[in-house]
């Protein structure tokens, strides 16, 4: 029989939601007040420090993302012999599950639904503990893992007080709320972190399951960040001239691989917003370091950093380093990128990948990040400045967009709306996440492999002059949408609208004068 601890009862004076999605539409002070008054005060103050936001940040000066809670759910989901079940208004989960099954999700995604009732009265508690014994089967799964989401959180649903185990199965809880954690590459790390905290108390309570491969039989170097699936391989080959290996990348695609991550003799925060699994590492003992091995100057600093880190001899340091240096110095001293460039995304790459552009010979001008600023990430930060190149870290949809004008590139990458703008004033564009993000970056294969897609993007510019010149103004303006006949401009439609907004904001005007 499982061990499981009483529910504590939530104090009657905090807010709770006063129906299912009803809190959703109340905004993220709304929802942060009432969160801290239903206890989940210490859960947040880490969040600010974790992933800390911009304090004057207006409603339309926040970084680009998904709903946060898809990039907890894609780890879950990412790991084998382990259940992923969300808590949340149903409008929310519904999107979530379609996005992660758009993205490549091979299993189901677990859903407690509540309503007024069970939400106020604590009941959704139960039906949360309930699931939780269902799924805990060990035979099928290793680990379950439950994400509250905004309205839960608010509420002040306590997963905290599930048993941290059923069965032999792990049990995780962590919240999720979109007024906690700004983007989706951020909410990664807080499952990430929380599962290596979990296998980290593992350790230290006593023997655990080694890899299936076993353990390494020269020092590691974990890698922080999802990657392409070449890149641990190129960085691996980097690192053997030093007597060092690559090591698991977190998130991890099972559960021993996070005890062979924290065997590791450095850490290298690839992604450098990992900022709770790089406390884990640090409390672990181990060393970390920032940026990557991303085109010549890059791939020379991160190899100089990670040796002495791990305590290699400055020789075998030379060697790797002369090594790199001979392979990359052909490619990269050609130049081969010509032409003016604006990038921006919300992965946690982009500024490696700005890196890579500059060095490959391109006028990058403008980089947005929707992720932060870090001790991490500092290096690269000032290395682009340095050249010339505005970094707008936590860089929200204008921020991007006002870049794209003011540069007028020639190529500009970015998220879907960056990338839908440009199009629309005939710039080629390159959609960050699937055209750039998704192939390798390091080494002389990322540099490749990088200069042929934005060689071929920037070719485009008189395709698109082409198809500009032939379609002229149809389907914008007034033409906008679908027409069954065809489309008639009515200036009066838009006076009288005018007129009525304007009536209103004089009452309004009005009603405050008078109070």
């Amino acid at each position: 029989m499982a061990r499981t601890i009483p529910i504590q009862s939530v104090s009657a004076n905090a807010p709770q939601a006063t129906a299912e999605g009803g809190a959703c539409h109340a905004g993220a002070e709304h929802m942060q007040a009432a969160a801290r008054q239903a206890g989940k005060s210490e859960v947040l103050e880490q969040y600010a420090r974790d992933y800390p936001r911009k304090q004057e940040a207006g409603p339309h000066d926040q970084p680009q993302s998904m709903c946060p809670a898809f990039g907890s759910l894609r780890v879950g989901l990412r790991m084998r012999r382990t259940a992923t079940i969300l808590c949340g208004s149903a409008c929310c989960v519904y999107g979530l599950t379609f996005t992660s099954h758009f993205y490549g999700a091979r299993r189901s995604v677990g859903y407690v639904p509540f309503n007024s009732e069970t939400l106020v009265t604590g009941k959704l508690f139960e039906d949360i503990r309930e699931a939780v014994h269902a799924e805990a089967d060990p035979d099928k799964v290793d680990t379950v893992v439950i994400i509250n989401l905004c309205v839960p959180t608010a509420s002040g649903v306590p997963l905290q007080l599930l048993p941290k185990e059923i069965n032999g199965v792990r049990i995780i809880g962590i919240d999720v709320p979109g007024f906690g954690v700004p983007t989706h590459a951020e909410a990664k790390d807080v499952l990430a972190g929380a599962m290596l905290r979990y296998a980290r108390e593992e350790i230290m309570s006593g023997p655990v399951a080694t890899p299936k491969g076993g353990r390494s039989a020269v020092p590691t170097v974990s890698l922080l960040g999802e990657m392409f699936p070449a890149d641990p391989v190129i960085i691996g080959q980097m690192l053997a001239p030093m007597g060092l290996a690559a090591g698991p990348v977190v998130p991890t695609r099972e559960w021993r691989e996070l005890y062979a991550a924290l065997d590791c003799s450095v850490a290298a925060a690839i992604h450098p917003f990992y900022t709770a699994s790089i406390r884990e590492f640090q409390t672990a003992g181990r060393p970390v370091v920032g940026s990557a091995p991303v085109g010549l100057e890059g791939t020379l600093d991160w190899l100089q950093n990670v040796g002495q880190a791990a305590g290699v001899d400055q020789e075998l340091i030379d060697v790797a380093r002369n090594q790199q240096f001979s392979a990359m110095r052909g490619l990269l001293s050609q130049r081969p990128i010509t032409g003016r460039i604006t990038l921006s995304g919300y992965e946690g790459s982009e500024l490696l990948v700005a890196r890579l552009l500059v060095e490959c010979g391109a006028d990058l001008r403008y980089v947005g990040s929707a992720c932060p600023a870090t001790p991490w990430n500092a290096h690269d930060i000032d290395w682009l400045q340095a050249q010339g190149v505005q970094v707008q870290m936590r860089a929200s949809l204008e921020q991007d967009l006002a870049a794209m004008h003011e540069y007028q590139p020639q190529l500009a990458i970015g998220t879907t709306p960056v990338v839908q703008k440009a199009k629309q004033v005939s710039i080629p564009s390159l959609y960050f996440t699937n055209l750039i993000s998704a192939r390798p970056l390091m080494g002389v294969a990322g540099a490749g492999s990088l200069v042929q897609v934005v060689q071929s993007a920037i070719g485009n510019q008189q395709r698109f002059d082409e198809m500009k010149a032939f379609f002229g103004e149809v389907g914008s303006g007034h033409a906008a949408g679908v027409w069954e006949s065809v489309p008639v401009d009515r200036p009066e439609f838009k006076a009288e609208t005018r007129r009525l907004l304007e009536k209103q904001l004089k009452k309004r005007k009005a009603e405050e004068m008078g109070t």
